[in-house]
Protein backbone atom coordinates (compact mmCIF):
# COMPACT_ATOMS: atom_id res chain seq x y z
CA UNK A 1 0.00 0.00 0.00
CA UNK A 2 1.44 3.30 -1.11
CA UNK A 3 0.97 5.85 1.58
CA UNK A 4 2.39 8.63 0.19
CA UNK A 5 -0.09 8.59 -2.83
CA UNK A 6 -3.20 7.95 -0.25
CA UNK A 7 -2.09 11.43 1.31
CA UNK A 8 -1.60 13.22 -1.68
CA UNK A 9 -4.98 11.84 -2.84
CA UNK A 10 -6.62 12.97 0.71
CA UNK A 11 -4.76 16.31 -0.28
CA UNK A 12 -6.35 17.00 -2.95
CA UNK A 13 -10.41 15.78 -1.89
CA UNK A 14 -9.65 17.91 1.69
CA UNK A 15 -9.18 21.20 -0.77
CA UNK A 16 -12.32 20.91 -3.08
CA UNK A 17 -10.80 18.37 -5.92
CA UNK A 18 -11.41 15.03 -7.56
CA UNK A 19 -9.88 11.32 -7.71
CA UNK A 20 -10.73 10.09 -11.19
CA UNK A 21 -9.64 6.81 -12.52
CA UNK A 22 -11.57 5.24 -15.56
CA UNK A 23 -11.15 3.40 -18.69
CA UNK A 24 -7.23 2.75 -19.35
CA UNK A 25 -5.68 5.36 -16.24
CA UNK A 26 -3.08 3.50 -14.79
CA UNK A 27 -3.08 5.96 -11.57
CA UNK A 28 -5.50 8.05 -9.93
CA UNK A 29 -5.63 10.88 -11.49
CA UNK A 30 -5.39 14.26 -9.16
CA UNK A 31 -7.39 17.27 -10.09
CA UNK A 32 -7.13 19.95 -8.06
CA UNK A 33 -10.57 22.72 -6.80
CA UNK A 34 -9.62 24.71 -10.02
CA UNK A 35 -9.31 21.77 -12.69
CA UNK A 36 -5.34 21.69 -12.74
CA UNK A 37 -4.49 17.64 -12.98
CA UNK A 38 -1.92 17.65 -10.51
CA UNK A 39 -0.08 14.48 -11.97
CA UNK A 40 -0.26 15.20 -15.72
CA UNK A 41 2.57 12.19 -16.18
CA UNK A 42 -0.34 9.87 -15.36
CA UNK A 43 -2.83 11.41 -17.06
CA UNK A 44 -3.23 10.36 -21.08
CA UNK A 45 -6.63 12.74 -22.02
CA UNK A 46 -5.58 16.03 -21.42
CA UNK A 47 -7.51 18.39 -22.82
CA UNK A 48 -5.09 21.13 -23.86
CA UNK A 49 -1.30 21.95 -22.74
CA UNK A 50 -2.69 23.96 -19.77
CA UNK A 51 -4.22 20.21 -18.23
CA UNK A 52 -7.75 22.07 -17.11
CA UNK A 53 -10.57 19.84 -16.74
CA UNK A 54 -14.29 20.92 -16.76
CA UNK A 55 -17.41 19.73 -16.40
CA UNK A 56 -17.95 18.77 -20.19
CA UNK A 57 -14.17 16.75 -19.97
CA UNK A 58 -15.14 15.13 -17.32
CA UNK A 59 -18.68 13.99 -19.22
CA UNK A 60 -17.47 12.81 -22.24
CA UNK A 61 -14.56 10.71 -19.91
CA UNK A 62 -16.92 9.27 -17.44
CA UNK A 63 -20.63 9.10 -19.44
CA UNK A 64 -19.38 6.36 -22.29
CA UNK A 65 -17.51 4.58 -19.61
CA UNK A 66 -20.50 4.24 -17.49
CA UNK A 67 -22.99 3.14 -20.04
CA UNK A 68 -21.30 0.55 -21.01
CA UNK A 69 -20.59 -0.72 -17.76
CA UNK A 70 -24.14 -0.35 -16.76
CA UNK A 71 -25.29 -3.01 -19.45
CA UNK A 72 -22.72 -5.83 -17.69
CA UNK A 73 -25.05 -8.75 -17.59
CA UNK A 74 -25.46 -8.31 -13.91
CA UNK A 75 -25.19 -4.89 -12.28
CA UNK A 76 -25.68 -4.05 -8.55
CA UNK A 77 -25.32 -1.21 -6.49
CA UNK A 78 -24.74 -0.38 -3.11
CA UNK A 79 -25.24 2.63 -1.08
CA UNK A 80 -23.78 3.69 2.45
CA UNK A 81 -25.04 6.40 4.58
CA UNK A 82 -23.58 8.93 1.97
CA UNK A 83 -27.09 9.02 -0.03
CA UNK A 84 -28.90 9.83 3.34
CA UNK A 85 -26.50 12.57 3.85
CA UNK A 86 -26.50 14.09 0.65
CA UNK A 87 -30.07 14.33 -0.24
CA UNK A 88 -30.90 15.30 3.46
CA UNK A 89 -28.68 18.56 2.43
CA UNK A 90 -30.03 18.89 -1.04
CA UNK A 91 -33.82 19.36 1.23
CA UNK A 92 -31.71 21.66 3.63
CA UNK A 93 -31.86 19.23 6.19
CA UNK A 94 -28.67 18.88 8.76
CA UNK A 95 -27.63 15.40 7.59
CA UNK A 96 -28.66 11.92 8.28
CA UNK A 97 -28.23 9.58 10.99
CA UNK A 98 -25.19 10.19 13.03
CA UNK A 99 -23.17 6.79 14.42
CA UNK A 100 -21.60 8.64 16.86
CA UNK A 101 -20.70 6.94 19.70
CA UNK A 102 -22.62 6.89 23.05
CA UNK A 103 -22.17 6.57 27.09
CA UNK A 104 -23.44 3.43 29.17
CA UNK A 105 -24.37 3.85 32.68
CA UNK A 106 -23.98 0.11 33.82
CA UNK A 107 -20.76 -1.71 32.26
CA UNK A 108 -19.55 1.46 30.96
CA UNK A 109 -15.81 0.83 30.83
CA UNK A 110 -16.10 -2.84 29.84
CA UNK A 111 -18.67 -1.78 26.99
CA UNK A 112 -16.59 1.24 25.62
CA UNK A 113 -13.13 -0.93 25.90
CA UNK A 114 -14.35 -3.53 24.02
CA UNK A 115 -16.16 -1.45 21.25
CA UNK A 116 -12.99 -0.41 20.59
CA UNK A 117 -11.59 -3.27 20.21
CA UNK A 118 -14.08 -4.54 18.34
CA UNK A 119 -13.51 -1.30 15.70
CA UNK A 120 -9.76 -1.75 15.71
CA UNK A 121 -9.96 -5.38 14.78
CA UNK A 122 -12.48 -3.99 11.42
CA UNK A 123 -9.42 -1.43 10.79
CA UNK A 124 -11.66 1.28 12.32
CA UNK A 125 -10.16 4.19 14.68
CA UNK A 126 -12.69 4.53 16.81
CA UNK A 127 -15.98 2.74 17.94
CA UNK A 128 -19.74 3.65 17.12
CA UNK A 129 -22.88 2.72 17.82
CA UNK A 130 -23.09 -0.10 16.51
CA UNK A 131 -19.75 -1.54 18.19
CA UNK A 132 -21.18 -0.40 21.22
CA UNK A 133 -24.81 -2.16 20.59
CA UNK A 134 -22.76 -5.06 19.63
CA UNK A 135 -20.71 -5.71 22.87
CA UNK A 136 -23.31 -4.64 25.14
CA UNK A 137 -25.50 -7.37 23.29
CA UNK A 138 -22.78 -9.84 24.14
CA UNK A 139 -22.62 -8.89 27.91
CA UNK A 140 -26.35 -9.10 28.16
CA UNK A 141 -26.22 -12.92 26.87
CA UNK A 142 -22.76 -13.44 29.00
CA UNK A 143 -25.03 -12.31 32.03
CA UNK A 144 -27.63 -14.14 31.79
CA UNK A 145 -25.70 -17.59 31.20
CA UNK A 146 -23.79 -16.58 34.47
CA UNK A 147 -27.36 -16.09 35.83
CA UNK A 148 -26.89 -12.38 37.44
CA UNK A 149 -30.42 -11.59 36.86
CA UNK A 150 -30.47 -8.19 37.85
CA UNK A 151 -27.27 -6.97 36.13
CA UNK A 152 -28.87 -8.46 33.09
CA UNK A 153 -32.60 -6.58 33.66
CA UNK A 154 -30.37 -3.04 34.45
CA UNK A 155 -28.38 -3.67 31.01
CA UNK A 156 -31.60 -4.57 29.17
CA UNK A 157 -33.42 -1.23 30.33
CA UNK A 158 -30.72 0.37 29.58
CA UNK A 159 -29.81 -0.93 25.86
CA UNK A 160 -33.87 -1.03 25.39
CA UNK A 161 -33.80 2.98 25.93
CA UNK A 162 -30.43 3.57 23.72
CA UNK A 163 -32.23 1.52 20.89
CA UNK A 164 -35.18 3.61 20.96
CA UNK A 165 -33.41 6.74 20.99
CA UNK A 166 -30.95 5.40 17.85
CA UNK A 167 -34.15 5.05 16.11
CA UNK A 168 -35.94 8.15 17.05
CA UNK A 169 -32.78 9.58 14.94
CA UNK A 170 -33.10 7.44 12.57
CA UNK A 171 -36.93 8.91 12.11
CA UNK A 172 -35.76 11.98 12.70
CA UNK A 173 -32.92 12.22 9.93
CA UNK A 174 -36.28 11.05 7.40
CA UNK A 175 -38.72 13.71 9.02
CA UNK A 176 -36.01 16.40 8.48
CA UNK A 177 -36.68 15.33 4.89
CA UNK A 178 -40.14 14.95 4.52
CA UNK A 179 -40.95 18.31 6.16
CA UNK A 180 -38.22 20.18 4.05
CA UNK A 181 -39.10 23.04 2.56
CA UNK A 182 -41.63 22.70 -0.49
CA UNK A 183 -38.94 23.75 -3.34
CA UNK A 184 -35.98 22.52 -1.91
CA UNK A 185 -37.66 18.52 -0.84
CA UNK A 186 -38.98 18.54 -4.66
CA UNK A 187 -35.27 19.78 -5.71
CA UNK A 188 -33.63 16.41 -3.58
CA UNK A 189 -36.40 14.09 -4.51
CA UNK A 190 -36.28 14.80 -8.43
CA UNK A 191 -32.34 14.05 -8.31
CA UNK A 192 -32.65 11.37 -6.16
CA UNK A 193 -35.41 10.08 -8.81
CA UNK A 194 -33.02 10.92 -11.60
CA UNK A 195 -30.05 8.82 -9.72
CA UNK A 196 -32.25 5.71 -8.87
CA UNK A 197 -33.33 5.77 -12.45
CA UNK A 198 -29.81 5.98 -14.24
CA UNK A 199 -29.61 2.76 -12.03
CA UNK A 200 -32.76 0.84 -12.82
CA UNK A 201 -33.50 1.31 -16.22
CA UNK A 202 -31.90 -1.33 -17.77
CA UNK A 203 -33.48 -3.29 -20.55
CA UNK A 204 -35.78 -6.22 -20.07
CA UNK A 205 -33.51 -9.04 -21.92
CA UNK A 206 -30.98 -7.72 -18.82
CA UNK A 207 -30.81 -9.26 -15.47
CA UNK A 208 -32.87 -6.89 -12.87
CA UNK A 209 -30.68 -4.14 -11.03
CA UNK A 210 -29.51 -5.22 -7.58
CA UNK A 211 -29.57 -2.67 -4.82
CA UNK A 212 -27.95 -3.01 -1.58
CA UNK A 213 -27.84 -0.85 1.33
CA UNK A 214 -26.10 -0.68 4.66
CA UNK A 215 -28.98 2.40 5.46
CA UNK A 216 -31.59 1.95 8.19
CA UNK A 217 -33.71 4.56 6.51
CA UNK A 218 -36.34 4.16 4.23
CA UNK A 219 -35.28 6.32 1.33
CA UNK A 220 -34.38 4.77 -0.97
CA UNK A 221 -37.84 3.31 -1.04
CA UNK A 222 -39.38 6.69 -1.25
CA UNK A 223 -37.27 7.48 -4.18
CA UNK A 224 -38.26 4.18 -5.97
CA UNK A 225 -41.76 5.03 -5.08
CA UNK A 226 -41.48 8.52 -7.07
CA UNK A 227 -40.11 6.52 -9.45
CA UNK A 228 -42.37 4.35 -10.38
CA UNK A 229 -39.16 1.52 -9.23
CA UNK A 230 -41.51 -1.46 -8.33
CA UNK A 231 -38.97 -3.12 -5.71
CA UNK A 232 -38.65 -7.04 -4.82
CA UNK A 233 -36.96 -7.68 -1.52
CA UNK A 234 -38.16 -11.50 0.56
CA UNK A 235 -41.09 -9.80 2.19
CA UNK A 236 -43.82 -11.52 1.23
CA UNK A 237 -47.76 -10.00 1.93
CA UNK A 238 -49.55 -7.04 2.40
CA UNK A 239 -50.49 -5.56 5.63
CA UNK A 240 -47.41 -6.73 7.79
CA UNK A 241 -45.18 -8.32 5.28
CA UNK A 242 -43.46 -11.15 6.61
CA UNK A 243 -39.39 -12.28 5.70
CA UNK A 244 -39.25 -15.25 3.57
CA UNK A 245 -35.95 -17.33 3.40
CA UNK A 246 -37.07 -19.13 0.08
CA UNK A 247 -35.04 -17.86 -2.73
CA UNK A 248 -37.92 -17.50 -5.12
CA UNK A 249 -37.16 -16.07 -8.03
CA UNK A 250 -39.66 -13.93 -8.44
CA UNK A 251 -40.41 -11.14 -10.87
CA UNK A 252 -42.58 -9.22 -12.58
CA UNK A 253 -43.72 -10.02 -16.50
CA UNK A 254 -46.40 -8.14 -19.15
CA UNK A 255 -48.13 -9.39 -22.21
CA UNK A 256 -48.00 -7.61 -24.69
CA UNK A 257 -50.77 -7.52 -27.70
CA UNK A 258 -50.56 -10.33 -29.62
CA UNK A 259 -47.56 -11.66 -28.14
CA UNK A 260 -46.54 -15.58 -28.91
CA UNK A 261 -44.16 -17.44 -26.17
CA UNK A 262 -43.02 -16.22 -23.10
CA UNK A 263 -43.91 -12.99 -21.68
CA UNK A 264 -41.53 -10.16 -21.41
CA UNK A 265 -39.70 -8.54 -18.45
CA UNK A 266 -41.36 -5.06 -17.16
CA UNK A 267 -38.87 -2.03 -17.47
CA UNK A 268 -38.51 -0.34 -13.78
CA UNK A 269 -38.19 -3.33 -11.76
CA UNK A 270 -35.29 -3.96 -9.18
CA UNK A 271 -34.45 -6.24 -6.14
CA UNK A 272 -33.77 -4.59 -2.59
CA UNK A 273 -31.74 -5.79 -0.39
CA UNK A 274 -30.74 -4.16 3.21
CA UNK A 275 -28.02 -5.86 4.96
CA UNK A 276 -27.86 -4.14 8.21
CA UNK A 277 -31.89 -4.03 8.47
CA UNK A 278 -34.33 -1.42 8.88
CA UNK A 279 -36.27 0.82 11.26
CA UNK A 280 -39.30 -0.71 10.31
CA UNK A 281 -38.46 -4.72 10.65
CA UNK A 282 -39.27 -6.25 14.08
CA UNK A 283 -39.07 -9.69 15.32
CA UNK A 284 -42.04 -11.07 16.14
CA UNK A 285 -42.15 -14.34 17.59
CA UNK A 286 -40.34 -16.45 15.29
CA UNK A 287 -40.43 -14.57 12.39
CA UNK A 288 -39.59 -10.96 11.12
CA UNK A 289 -42.32 -8.63 9.98
CA UNK A 290 -42.35 -4.99 8.30
CA UNK A 291 -44.28 -3.53 10.46
CA UNK A 292 -46.68 0.16 8.83
CA UNK A 293 -44.10 2.88 9.77
CA UNK A 294 -44.87 6.09 8.43
CA UNK A 295 -41.49 7.45 6.09
CA UNK A 296 -40.54 10.28 9.01
CA UNK A 297 -42.93 9.10 12.20
CA UNK A 298 -41.89 11.17 14.88
CA UNK A 299 -42.04 8.22 16.98
CA UNK A 300 -41.94 4.12 17.10
CA UNK A 301 -43.44 3.19 20.18
CA UNK A 302 -47.32 3.72 18.72
CA UNK A 303 -46.33 1.43 15.82
CA UNK A 304 -44.73 -1.48 18.19
CA UNK A 305 -47.87 -1.43 20.25
CA UNK A 306 -49.96 -2.84 17.17
CA UNK A 307 -51.64 -6.25 18.50
CA UNK A 308 -50.31 -8.20 16.22
CA UNK A 309 -46.27 -7.84 17.33
CA UNK A 310 -47.36 -8.99 20.50
CA UNK A 311 -46.08 -6.40 22.67
CA UNK A 312 -42.38 -5.95 20.66
CA UNK A 313 -40.07 -3.40 22.20
CA UNK A 314 -37.48 -1.88 21.15
CA UNK A 315 -34.81 -4.32 21.12
CA UNK A 316 -37.00 -6.53 18.81
CA UNK A 317 -36.33 -4.07 15.97
CA UNK A 318 -33.83 -5.62 13.22
CA UNK A 319 -31.33 -2.85 12.73
CA UNK A 320 -27.59 -4.40 12.64
CA UNK A 321 -26.94 -6.34 15.08
CA UNK A 322 -30.38 -7.23 17.06
CA UNK A 323 -30.63 -8.54 20.57
CA UNK A 324 -31.38 -12.15 19.23
CA UNK A 325 -31.38 -14.94 22.24
CA UNK A 326 -29.42 -17.48 20.23
CA UNK A 327 -26.74 -18.37 18.12
CA UNK A 328 -29.35 -18.85 15.36
CA UNK A 329 -31.50 -16.01 15.36
CA UNK A 330 -28.25 -13.98 16.23
CA UNK A 331 -27.22 -14.99 12.51
CA UNK A 332 -30.93 -14.59 10.84
CA UNK A 333 -32.23 -12.35 8.72
CA UNK A 334 -28.51 -11.01 7.80
CA UNK A 335 -27.12 -14.62 6.85
CA UNK A 336 -29.80 -14.56 4.51
CA UNK A 337 -28.85 -10.52 3.19
CA UNK A 338 -25.51 -11.31 2.88
CA UNK A 339 -25.65 -14.57 0.90
CA UNK A 340 -27.95 -12.48 -1.76
CA UNK A 341 -25.00 -10.02 -1.88
CA UNK A 342 -22.55 -12.20 -2.68
CA UNK A 343 -24.61 -14.62 -4.80
CA UNK A 344 -25.16 -11.02 -6.93
CA UNK A 345 -21.89 -9.66 -7.10
CA UNK A 346 -19.47 -12.91 -7.12
CA UNK A 347 -20.41 -14.14 -11.03
CA UNK A 348 -18.71 -13.03 -14.36
CA UNK A 349 -19.59 -10.12 -16.05
CA UNK A 350 -20.90 -8.66 -13.01
CA UNK A 351 -20.49 -4.84 -12.37
CA UNK A 352 -21.21 -3.38 -8.79
CA UNK A 353 -21.59 0.31 -7.85
CA UNK A 354 -20.58 2.13 -4.65
CA UNK A 355 -22.09 5.34 -4.09
CA UNK A 356 -21.87 6.87 -0.26
CA UNK A 357 -20.48 3.56 1.07
CA UNK A 358 -16.88 4.57 3.16
CA UNK A 359 -15.70 0.70 3.00
CA UNK A 360 -16.26 0.63 6.91
CA UNK A 361 -17.66 -2.98 6.94
CA UNK A 362 -15.10 -5.47 6.59
CA UNK A 363 -17.78 -8.05 6.49
CA UNK A 364 -18.71 -6.50 2.90
CA UNK A 365 -15.22 -5.57 1.61
CA UNK A 366 -14.32 -9.55 1.77
CA UNK A 367 -17.41 -10.19 -0.49
CA UNK A 368 -16.08 -7.35 -2.90
CA UNK A 369 -12.48 -8.65 -2.31
CA UNK A 370 -14.04 -11.89 -3.72
CA UNK A 371 -15.55 -10.54 -6.48
CA UNK A 372 -12.70 -8.98 -7.98
CA UNK A 373 -10.63 -12.44 -8.05
CA UNK A 374 -13.41 -13.05 -10.67
CA UNK A 375 -11.72 -10.82 -13.85
CA UNK A 376 -14.75 -9.75 -15.97
CA UNK A 377 -15.67 -8.05 -12.40
CA UNK A 378 -15.87 -4.48 -12.32
CA UNK A 379 -16.33 -2.07 -9.62
CA UNK A 380 -16.98 1.31 -9.53
CA UNK A 381 -16.34 3.64 -6.34
CA UNK A 382 -18.18 6.74 -6.15
CA UNK A 383 -17.96 8.74 -2.70
CA UNK A 384 -18.03 12.78 -2.47
CA UNK A 385 -14.84 12.01 0.46
CA UNK A 386 -13.04 9.48 2.27
CA UNK A 387 -14.14 10.62 6.12
CA UNK A 388 -12.69 7.38 7.39
CA UNK A 389 -9.67 6.97 5.09
CA UNK A 390 -11.12 3.04 4.19
CA UNK A 391 -11.82 3.99 -0.02
CA UNK A 392 -8.58 4.74 -1.26
CA UNK A 393 -6.91 2.24 1.19
CA UNK A 394 -8.96 -0.52 -0.01
CA UNK A 395 -8.06 0.51 -4.00
CA UNK A 396 -4.38 -0.02 -3.15
CA UNK A 397 -4.89 -3.14 -1.26
CA UNK A 398 -7.20 -4.81 -3.41
CA UNK A 399 -4.60 -4.05 -6.16
CA UNK A 400 -7.16 -5.24 -8.70
CA UNK A 401 -6.41 -1.87 -10.42
CA UNK A 402 -7.80 -2.45 -14.13
CA UNK A 403 -11.10 -3.46 -12.48
CA UNK A 404 -11.84 -0.71 -10.95
CA UNK A 405 -12.74 3.16 -11.45
CA UNK A 406 -12.85 5.99 -8.68
CA UNK A 407 -14.86 8.96 -8.87
CA UNK A 408 -14.44 11.03 -5.39
CA UNK A 409 -14.73 14.80 -4.80
CA UNK A 410 -16.78 17.40 -4.69
CA UNK A 411 -17.60 17.48 -8.01
CA UNK A 412 -17.62 13.85 -9.07
CA UNK A 413 -18.94 12.70 -6.26
CA UNK A 414 -21.94 15.42 -5.91
CA UNK A 415 -25.19 13.60 -6.32
CA UNK A 416 -26.82 16.38 -8.24
CA UNK A 417 -23.53 16.45 -10.89
CA UNK A 418 -23.84 12.65 -10.99
CA UNK A 419 -27.55 12.85 -11.73
CA UNK A 420 -27.01 15.58 -14.32
CA UNK A 421 -24.09 15.01 -16.14
CA UNK A 422 -22.13 11.77 -15.34
CA UNK A 423 -24.68 8.89 -15.13
CA UNK A 424 -26.19 7.60 -18.23
CA UNK A 425 -29.86 8.08 -19.28
CA UNK A 426 -31.35 4.83 -21.06
CA UNK A 427 -34.05 6.62 -22.51
CA UNK A 428 -31.29 9.28 -24.07
CA UNK A 429 -29.08 6.08 -25.12
CA UNK A 430 -31.93 3.96 -26.46
CA UNK A 431 -33.87 7.30 -28.82
CA UNK A 432 -29.95 7.70 -30.06
CA UNK A 433 -29.32 4.51 -30.92
CA UNK A 434 -32.68 4.34 -32.63
CA UNK A 435 -31.54 7.53 -34.44
CA UNK A 436 -28.38 6.57 -35.09
CA UNK A 437 -29.96 3.73 -37.00
CA UNK A 438 -32.29 5.37 -39.17
CA UNK A 439 -29.96 7.93 -40.75
CA UNK A 440 -27.58 4.51 -41.24
CA UNK A 441 -30.43 2.72 -42.93
CA UNK A 442 -31.47 5.94 -44.91
CA UNK A 443 -27.95 7.48 -46.40
CA UNK A 444 -25.89 3.85 -46.25
CA UNK A 445 -26.33 2.62 -49.89
CA UNK A 446 -26.40 6.10 -51.28
CA UNK A 447 -25.28 9.52 -50.95
CA UNK A 448 -27.17 12.58 -52.40
CA UNK A 449 -26.39 16.14 -53.05
CA UNK A 450 -28.57 18.61 -54.01
CA UNK A 451 -27.72 22.51 -54.51
CA UNK A 452 -29.54 25.09 -52.56
CA UNK A 453 -30.90 26.82 -55.97
CA UNK A 454 -32.64 24.02 -56.74
CA UNK A 455 -30.75 24.12 -60.77
CA UNK A 456 -28.58 20.94 -60.31
CA UNK A 457 -29.58 17.49 -58.53
CA UNK A 458 -27.47 14.72 -58.50
CA UNK A 459 -27.98 11.14 -56.90
CA UNK A 460 -24.52 8.75 -57.61
CA UNK A 461 -23.95 5.39 -56.06
CA UNK A 462 -21.09 5.84 -53.57
CA UNK A 463 -19.63 3.41 -50.84
CA UNK A 464 -22.07 3.19 -47.93
CA UNK A 465 -21.57 5.67 -45.40
CA UNK A 466 -20.76 5.02 -42.21
CA UNK A 467 -21.72 6.81 -39.12
CA UNK A 468 -20.20 6.09 -36.05
CA UNK A 469 -22.29 4.96 -32.95
CA UNK A 470 -21.17 5.25 -29.82
CA UNK A 471 -21.95 1.85 -27.82
CA UNK A 472 -24.72 2.13 -25.38
CA UNK A 473 -28.09 0.63 -24.53
CA UNK A 474 -28.82 -2.03 -26.77
CA UNK A 475 -31.98 -1.43 -28.84
CA UNK A 476 -34.51 -2.78 -27.62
Amino acid sequence: MDAKKINNANEVLALGGDVIKTRDDRELILVDKDGKVQNTDDCGWLPDEDGIVNNAVFRSRIEPWLTSLFQSEHLSLLCGSGITNAISYLAGASGGTTMGATTFTHFKDEISEAAEASAMASGREKGNIEDQIRTANDLLRGLRILKKNTEATELETELNTLIVKFAKSILLSENAIATADNDKREEAYSVLVNFLLSFSSRTGNRERLNIFTTNYDRLIEVGAELAGIHLMDRFIGTMMPVFRSSRLNLDIHYNPPGIRGEPRYLEGVARLTKLHGSVDWVQNSNEIRRMGLPFGAEDIKPYLNAPGLKGADALKLMIYPNSAKDRETAEYPYVELFRDFAAAICRPNSTLVTYGYGFGDEHINRVIHDMLTIPSTHLVVISYDDPIGRILKFYYEATHYAQMSVLMGKNLGNITNLAKDYLPKAAIDRATNRMAELLQNRLGATSSTTTLSGATSTRAASTPTTIPITPTSPIV
